[in-house]
């Protein structure tokens, strides 16, 4: 019989803490069967806790004595994680300068950093059996409710699940009691079934592509056993989304999986709706919205390979799969890939690194991408796919510019504005008012001093609320009561200046009384399903009014909107943000994208203080690839991404005085180190970030930027290491985010 492999002596563990190392404990408990290995739960002592940790190298030697490490208590899992998820979870704690134990612990679902065991959970499946066929069934006599459900499962040869039974207003005693008889029998099932080998792919045939379609298909099908990373740059209602779906029909008929990312949950349902109807193979869904046990059972199937497809927003990244076949980024410009706090990852570069890593082909869809993937498709780091004409005969719809100077408003629209959409309206069509600000007014004030409502806790203005009324900060979410008088000079006289969504709604709710009004945004859509049920009755294709902010303006098919205005263009045009008139233009153009996407063409009405600027005119005269190359030639001029890499040392306190010391002394210390290393590396700041106080926090910003990424990650580790073993740093909250992607 041959020889146990012998037990490491160390276990390196990454447990749930800041710190960016890893932590030794001596192997304690029964051991698992599969020995001890890399990827194994542990339940170890930290301190006064107890959590559970991740074994990430075995060892024989340690820094420690032996004798001083803590055994492990218990080993919670028959086998390691996936080797997939384990080394996508390595590689993000590596590049973005983010301590492993919390990598881990905000990789995997809440269930599992609890001890739970990566186990499918299961269901019930009644079928009737070889004597519950013969009729009559002479035991069911007196039994008509038995005899009912009996009949109803003989309808269903492949059973029903006891859920769906229960549904149909039938007991589970009913079941039990023909079980008992012998008509039925029961079995369990994972609740995410295995797909069927016998049943066909497709529930619905695919739809017909046109040449620009076909010819996108044909290169991503050249090379499905490969890396081959794809920008699919196609205008709004191009048809990017079949050709998605034909593009994972292949995939899953070669026996692999699909991960498919959307950058909002609010598209979720839709998408999910869309791939359900098309493949008869299970699809599971990742997002916040799930419950812990739903997503558990999503992460497991997927793990499995029970589930072909897999859809779900930013987190979903790091599913693991157990026969990866392609990704799939939707709106890969989007902003809401970036992770913002914590862990500050980007899943749509992490789906870079991980088709790399698998060989995989790798897609990334949009009307308006970034200009990091479009330079990277320019230079021919990536195939760039064109698709420039909808699936319908109309163009996309070019951005009309109305002058706002020196026109009376109406919750925030001129008399043309209105009068275009009256004739919209009353031609029976919909329309789309855009307006990215919540509430009733971006702020209050008193006519008579000028007195603003400002937070206490912020560098911001309090935004009015009609809907409860109220005064509320966006930024700390601090809410205050109306005030009855101003509280600088006691007059009466205040008025709510600008207008936000609800301003909006009321006005356009007074001027057509007979149509409805749809508000979608964040305030309004926080009931579950809200965002949903909106817009089910607004594609039954009636006259109406929607009225939302940037929700409505990523991925949503409108077919019925012919009409979309944008109440203010310009709160990006001049920011201090280099990134601000990139994401502007990207939301114009998403928006302006849901006009005229059926039968009747569109239009698309901008309201702005700057007609006459360069850069909103070439937008409007050109479309979104002309001011992108335009910003490319400046961000090249200027040596800015995505010429140049940058990190970003956030810093924040509430003491003005420890934040703005540390960062003078972090940026002086860093730049020593550069000039010692001679390392090609910039080093810029401190400055006050954008909004230099929020939350009754002061924030500080130092960049790093460099030509090469690798320079600009080793000065990164070491600034790390500085702040770690600065006393200084320990009050005063901080964080490394590698690639930014805003300075706010």
């Amino acid at each position: 019989m041959p020889d146990s492999p012998q037990a490491p002596a160390v276990l390196s563990v990454a447990v749930p803490s800041p710190l960016r190392r890893l932590f030794d404990y001596r192997p304690g408990g029964p051991p698992p069967a599969c020995g001890w290995q890399p990827g194994l739960r542990v339940r170890v002592p930290f301190g006064r806790r107890r959590v559970v940790g991740v074994i990430l190298e075995c060892r024989d030697t340690s820094d420690l004595a032996l004798t001083d490490l803590k055994p492990v208590e218990a080993c919670l899992d028959e086998r390691p994680l996936p080797d997939d998820w384990l080394w996508l979870c390595r590689f993000t704690a590596r590049y973005y300068q983010h301590a492993p134990g919390d990598t881990l612990h905000q990789a995997m679902p809440a269930l599992l950093r609890q001890g739970r065991a990566l186990e499918a959970r299961t269901r019930e499946r009644w079928q009737v059996t070889a004597d519950g066929q013969g009729d009559p069934v002479p035991s069911l006599a007196k039994a008509p409710r038995q005899a009912a459900l009996l009949a109803m499962l003989r309808q269903h040869p492949h059973g029903l699940v006891t859920q769906a039974i229960l549904a149909q207003s039938f007991g589970r005693e009913q079941l039990l009691a023909l079980e008992r008889k012998g008509l039925v029998a029961r079995r369990e099932e994972p609740r995410t079934a295995s797909p069927s080998p016998s049943a066909s792919l497709l529930a619905e045939p695919a739809l017909p592509l046109n040449r620009e379609q076909a010819s996108a298909l044909a290169v991503l099908h050249e090379r499905l056993d490969a890396y081959h990373p794809c920008l699919l740059h196609g205008v709004t209602g191009s048809g990017k989304t079949e050709v998605y779906l034909q593009l994972i029909e292949a995939v899953v008929a070669r026996g692999r999986q699909a991960l498919v990312l959307v950058p909002e949950i609010g598209l979720t349902p839709q998408t999910l709706a869309r791939f359900r109807s098309r493949f008869r193979v299970p699809v599971v869904a990742l997002h916040s919205g799930l419950t812990d046990h739903e997503r558990l059972d999503a992460w497991e199937a997927a793990a499995s390979g029970r589930a072909p497809i897999v859809i779900g927003t930013r987190s979903a990244i790091f599913t693991p799969l157990s026969h990866p076949g392609a990704i799939i980024v939707d709106e890969e410009h989007d902003g809401s890939f970036k992770q913002q706090e914590g862990l500050r990852y980007h899943a749509r570069d992490l789906a870079v690194a991980r088709a790399h890593r698998h060989g995989i082909p790798l897609v990334l869809g949009s009307a308006t991408p970034s200009l990091e993937t479009l330079q990277r498709a320019l230079a021919g780091d990536y195939q760039h796919l064109r698709l420039t004409r909808r699936a319908s005969r109309h163009a996309p719809a070019r951005l009309e510019l109305v002058d706002l100077r020196g026109r009376p408003r109406r919750g925030g629209l001129i008399p043309p504005v209105l009068d275009a959409i009256e004739s919209t309206l009353a031609a029976g069509h919909q329309v789309l008012v855009f307006i990215n600000r919540r509430g009733f007014a971006p702020t209050l004030s008193c006519h008579a001093c000028g007195w603003l409502a400002e937070c206490d806790h912020c560098d911001a203005r309090l935004t009015l609320h009609r809907q409860p009324p109220l005064l509320a900060c966006h930024h700390c979410d601090r809410r205050r009561a109306l005030p009855d008088a101003c509280p600088d000079c006691g007059s009466a006289d205040l008025r709510p200046l600008g207008s936000g969504t609800e301003r909006t709604e009321e006005t356009l709710a007074e001027r057509f009384p007979d149509i409805p009004v749809h508000r979608i945004d964040r305030d309004s859509t926080r009931r579950r399903d809200a965002l949903e049920q909106a817009l089910t009755e607004v594609r039954r294709g009636e006259p109406c009014l929607l009225v939302g902010t940037q929700m409505l303006a990523k991925g949503h098919h409108l077919p019925h909107v012919t009409l979309v205005v944008v109440v203010n263009a310009d709160a990006g045009l001049y920011s201090s943000d280099f990134r601000a008139l990139e994401h502007s233009a990207q939301l114009l153009e998403q928006v302006a994208g849901r006009a005229g996407r059926a039968a009747h063409p569109g239009r698309v009405l901008v309201q702005t203080m700057h007609a006459d600027d360069p850069n909103l005119r070439l937008l409007a005269a050109r479309g979104y690839d002309a001011l992108a190359e335009r910003l490319l030639e400046e961000r090249r001029a200027a040596a800015l991404p995505p010429f140049r890499f940058l990190a970003l040392l956030r810093l924040e306190s509430p003491k003005e005085a420890a934040v703005n010391e540390l960062g003078a002394r972090a940026a002086e210390a860093l730049r020593a180190h550069l000039d010692r290393r001679r390392l090609e590396v910039d080093c810029l700041g401190p400055v006050p970030a954008p909004m230099e106080r929020r939350q009754n926090r002061y924030h500080l910003q130092v960049m790093l930027t460099a030509e090469r990424r690798s320079r600009l990650h080793e000065a990164g580790a070491w600034l790390v290491a500085w702040l770690e073993a600065e006393p200084a740093a320990r009050r005063v909250r901080w964080s490394l985010d590698i690639d930014p992607q805003t300075l706010s």
